[in-house]
């Protein structure tokens, strides 16, 4: 699976670990843009649509282990041996799943506001239904579509994120797979034990990880710690993205 990537130099010539930025469900590389443009002078950084996403190639299959590989392939042909990666949401799943399929190309993680669990719940219907209003309705601009959307979803944050991935009319996302793989996006398959080091961030008002996640979490990264940033929810990096910062740096500049 062909993945489109933006490779990025570090603006200070050090010997800092590259660093790969994964995105979330209905994303592409520029939405982790505020922690790229922080994290980009003193790293390589590596940022990727995940398939079904941005300018990537499409597949019918939707699951961890595939888009896992596709990020160990990435590697590959960028010629990265080993890097920190960071993942958002459902990038942050496939981040975990690569622990499973290549640990040693993983330094350390940082999971934004997700866990590795089933949640067992559709959180974003009417997420869908707004997308495939616009859709139905035939219309080409920005403006005409948040207009549409605000009658299915309530937080305007949340409308402008999904605009990011519309232009003329087009989705950069591939709607029906991901209404159709949806249980394998919010699914999960337990991992055997990464006994390295791995930061999850969550925001303080999200839903997504809790004190019901920690055995589970635990048992799958006994070496996990975990920073909660108050005031933020699962966008935790977009609301409050010092603090989500000066965790992250914190983490990765320690020597293990």
């Amino acid at each position: 699976m062909k993945l489109n990537a933006r490779l990025q130099t570090a603006q200070q010539l050090i010997s800092n670990s590259p660093i790969v930025l994964i995105h979330g469900l209905f994303g592409s590389l520029d939405n982790l843009g505020v922690l790229a443009r922080d994290l980009g002078k003193d790293h390589t950084l590596l940022q990727i649509d995940l398939r079904n996403h941005g300018l990537s190639e499409r597949s019918e299959e939707m699951n961890y282990p595939a888009m896992a590989q596709d990020v160990v392939e990435t590697l590959d042909e960028y010629g990265i041996e080993k890097a920190i990666v960071i993942g958002h949401s459902m990038g942050g799943k496939v981040a975990m799943a690569l622990t499973s399929i290549a640990p040693e190309r993983i330094d350390k993680l940082v999971l934004i506001d997700i866990a590795p669990v089933d949640y067992h719940v559709r959180r974003h219907d009417e997420i869908f239904a707004a997308i495939n209003a616009v859709s139905e309705a035939g219309i080409k601009t920005r403006s005409q579509a948040a207009a549409l959307m605000r009658e299915h979803i309530k937080e305007e944050g949340v409308i402008q994120f999904l605009l990011k991935s519309f232009a003329d009319g087009v989705w950069k996302f591939n709607v029906p797979v991901l209404w159709n793989e949806y249980e394998q996006i919010v699914g999960w398959q337990p991992l055997p034990a990464w006994d390295h080091p791995a930061l999850f961030i969550r925001g303080g008002d999200s839903p997504y990880v809790d004190e019901s996640h920690r055995e589970a979490l635990l048992a799958q990264f006994p070496k996990a710690r975990a920073h909660v940033v108050a005031g933020a929810g699962h966008w935790v990096h977009a609301e409050k993205p010092d603090a989500v910062l000066r965790a992250i740096h914190r983490f990765i500049d320690e020597t293990d």
